[in-house]
């Protein structure tokens, strides 16, 4: 089975390219959709007639949370037959760190965020083999150029596509890059490419009292000016 991780903010365009890319992959595609609430997805995927499983990670970090049980996710697709097992994951805060040494990675971003979101997101971008840029249609060739620019500038090595959810544009040519991802059987022992954020405080176990008194474990501070006030 071949395994691809696929991340993006939300809303970016990442179950509309996994549903044609399933279209256009010579095998079976199963799909774990990772999300932190709720999600309407696993319907999308039902009616396209993907194998999907869902998970939520409520008040758990998602990068957590995905690593927690991407191997179990493994191993359900082992016994489903999966010819290709995509993991999808919603990076919340731009800092999520959701893809695998030796593992075909794709991040998803889309070209109405603004022409400044590559150099906002963190390792589901600047550490991707295969970026893919959603909504172009609806934006002119110099946004589109300027865009693919500022994702160059994030990410040196990734191959840029541009991709269409509605007409399928892309998804053929993301089918040709996945058909040489890796077969796996097995996650352990593998390496995140990126460490996830890092979180160990007392807000983390359940505190909600703001205040210094109560803060405690892994804290970081910002910096003020303490300058007079100007009338």
């Amino acid at each position: 089975m071949k395994l691809l991780t696929v991340a993006g903010p939300p809303s970016s365009g990442k179950t509309a390219v996994i549903t044609r890319l399933a279209e256009c992959l010579d095998g079976r595609l199963g799909v774990i959709k990772f999300d932190c609430l709720t999600t309407f997805d696993k319907t999308r995927y039902e009616e396209a007639g993907i194998l999907v499983e869902v998970g939520f990670s409520g008040k758990f970090c998602p990068d957590h949370f995905f690593v927690n049980n991407v191997e179990d996710g493994v191993k359900w697709g082992l016994q489903r037959k999966l010819d290709y097992l995509v993991t999808e994951s919603a990076g919340l805060c731009n800092r999520c760190s959701p893809h695998i040494v030796g593992i075909m990675s794709v991040c998803v971003i889309d070209c109405l965020s603004g022409v400044h979101t590559p150099r906002k997101i963190g390792p589901m971008l600047k550490f991707a083999d295969i970026v893919v840029i959603t909504k172009g249609d609806i934006v002119s060739q110099a946004e589109r150029e300027v865009f693919a620019w500022g994702v160059r500038q994030a990410n040196g090595s990734a191959q840029i596509l541009f991709a269409n959810g509605i007409t399928g544009q892309g998804a053929f040519m993301l089918a040709k890059l996945a058909s040489g991802a890796r077969h796996v059987t097995t996650l352990n022992d593998t390496r995140l490419r990126f460490s996830m954020p890092a979180a160990a405080c007392s807000y983390c176990t359940g505190e909600m009292r703001v205040g210094e008194s109560f803060q405690m474990g892994m804290m970081r501070k910002m910096s003020f000016e303490h300058g007079g006030s100007h009338d």
